[in-house]
């Protein structure tokens, strides 16, 4: 199973990449929203991992963008931000994102959310 990481941090991307890595998924990384379009296009990832606030598309639009191809629209996507007001939650499923977590978030919880769309047999 391979997930896709959109996240401009190198220190998140670390903490994301540790934490998959170690659970048995295989990481596909991208630094903004743009790239994460493009890799998302390209790769077909089984999840994509999407930060909000990303250097040129946020992830918003990133997100509207991955479902908006008809490819891609079976792909989850979890919302991941530091960018935690009332009504975000909102905004990111109404761009497509599937699931919100606001960091810094649990690990654990992270994992267990990934796995609510990705069972592991």
């Amino acid at each position: 199973m391979r997930i896709l990481v959109v996240e401009d941090q190198e220190d998140n991307r670390r903490i994301a990449r540790d934490l998959l890595s170690s659970a048995g998924y295989e990481v596909i990384e991208a630094t903004t929203g743009d790239e994460g379009v493009t890799v998302a296009n390209a790769e077909t990832p089984d999840l994509i991992l999407m930060d909000i606030q990303l250097p040129g598309i946020d992830g918003y639009e990133a997100a509207r963008q991955i479902k908006a191809n008809p490819a891609n629209q079976h792909i989850p996507i979890i919302a991941v931000t530091s960018y935690a007001l009332s009504g975000d939650e909102n905004k990111a499923i109404a761009a497509g994102c599937d699931a919100y977590f606001a960091k810094p978030y649990s690990p654990r919880k992270l994992l267990d959310k990934i796995r609510e769309y990705l069972p592991q047999d």
